[in-house]
């Protein structure tokens, strides 16, 4: 078998954008008539789309069209090892690989008619606990103490056990100060959380890399008490020494890795104790096995995983077959729109703050063409 066809093409998301503006998916087809479908999670920003296109098919040119997809260690080695930029990570190449070997592993599960998780050790959890943005997080949502407490009142009904907001507006990028009493409007929303639903709900702190060090850890030593699940991406992931500070002066557990890249970047991560919830995003980290492996390393550090799954339904579907097989799987992402589903012929099962896993063979989605076709984004000119 080998992949004749490479197609990349941008949709557009809706309101309120879950998931990003824009998506890039990446189509393969084999000369046995396969399609396969992977998604590029680090692209899909307007503006990007050509470059992201032409990324997509310089590889295609050089290292897909004609390649087995079942040599997906192969093909994956050849791109990242390719001409002077010889085994470094970076995004952007990553990213583009990521797609293109998802896109492989759904071929390859289509073919032998499994789902990817039963060629990767198996079916090991049943169904995934899952966690959400709050409601209006997109808005800037900055709730009373009162309001707060209702959000996460409403979304238990809902059946999620666990909740994520980033609390510190306005999100822009680190490391600065945060004065104290902006520290103790955010322990306030937490109080009004715990007050109200007490241990039910585990509460997830994001933070978008915005803090010094200092600033960090005084922060973790005021919200303690409340006992957030983690405290993500408290400093910036270039200095991973700083993080492990971080890591070594809270009790709350430290996440990251939705912004690294390969087994060698996490490898830094979990060897310096930096965190030990790690989020790595199967649609740039390197693709289906690299996020497989990674797992494998955190497994060997007791860390556990969490996906990060703020991307389109392709991506989300991958992310879904590793928690799937993952022993240190501990809760997955999962935040959608409307067009999550509805550009899917048959939606990511979802009940109860719970996925379901898909049965189908290879990642277990499939695009609606006629949906694609009409959110399709048109380049400008």
């Amino acid at each position: 078998m080998k992949i004749v066809e490479v197609e990349p093409f941008l949709v557009s998301n809706v309101s309120p954008y879950r998931g990003g503006r824009y998506w890039m998916f990446v189509k393969l087809v084999t000369d046995e008539g396969i399609e396969g479908i992977g998604e590029w999670t680090a692209g899909g920003q307007v503006g990007r789309e050509d470059a992201q296109a032409c990324l997509i098919e310089n590889l295609a040119k050089r290292f897909v069209i004609g390649a087995d997809p079942f040599k997906i260690e192969t093909l994956w080695q050849r791109v990242y090892a390719q001409d002077h930029d010889y085994r470094h990570p970076e995004l952007t190449t990553t990213s583009a690989l990521s797609a293109i070997e998802m896109a492989c592993w759904d071929i390859v599960g289509k073919h032998l008619n499994q789902p990817i998780y039963n060629l990767l050790g198996g079916m090991h959890n049943e169904r995934l606990r899952a966690y959400s943005y709050v409601p209006g997080e997109e808005e800037g949502w900055q709730p009373t103490p009162e309001e707060a407490g209702q959000t996460a009142a409403d979304m238990l009904r809902q059946g999620y056990t666990a909740l994520k907001f980033d609390p510190f507006k306005p999100i822009y990028p680190g490391p600065r100060d945060v004065p104290l009493r902006e520290i103790n409007r955010v322990a306030g929303i937490l109080k009004g959380i715990r007050d109200t639903v007490g241990d039910e709900v585990e509460i997830c702190i994001g933070t978008h890399v915005q803090f010094t060090t200092y600033t960090a850890i005084r922060i973790a030593k005021t919200l303690e008490k409340y006992d957030p699940l983690w405290f993500e991406e408290p400093v910036p992931p270039e200095n991973i020494d700083e993080m492990a500070r971080v890591a070594a002066h809270t009790s709350i557990p430290i996440a990251t890795g939705e912004r690294l890249v390969t087994k060698y970047e996490f490898a830094e991560v979990l060897e310096k104790q930096a965190a030990q919830i790690i989020q790595l995003d199967v649609g740039h980290c390197g693709g289906i096995l690299e996020s497989k492996k990674i797992a494998g390393m955190a497994d060997a550090h007791y860390a556990v995983i969490a996906p990060h799954m703020y991307c389109g339904p392709v991506a989300a579907a991958a992310a879904i077959q590793i928690s799937a097989c993952s022993p240190n799987f501990l809760i997955q992402e999962y935040n959608v729109t409307g067009l999550h589903n509805e550009i899917l012929k048959k939606p990511i099962g979802f009940e109860g703050g719970y996925i379901t896993l898909p049965t189908e063979p290879g990642l277990g989605v499939e695009l609606n063409e006629d949906v694609v076709a009409r959110h399709l984004y048109e380049v400008r000119t």
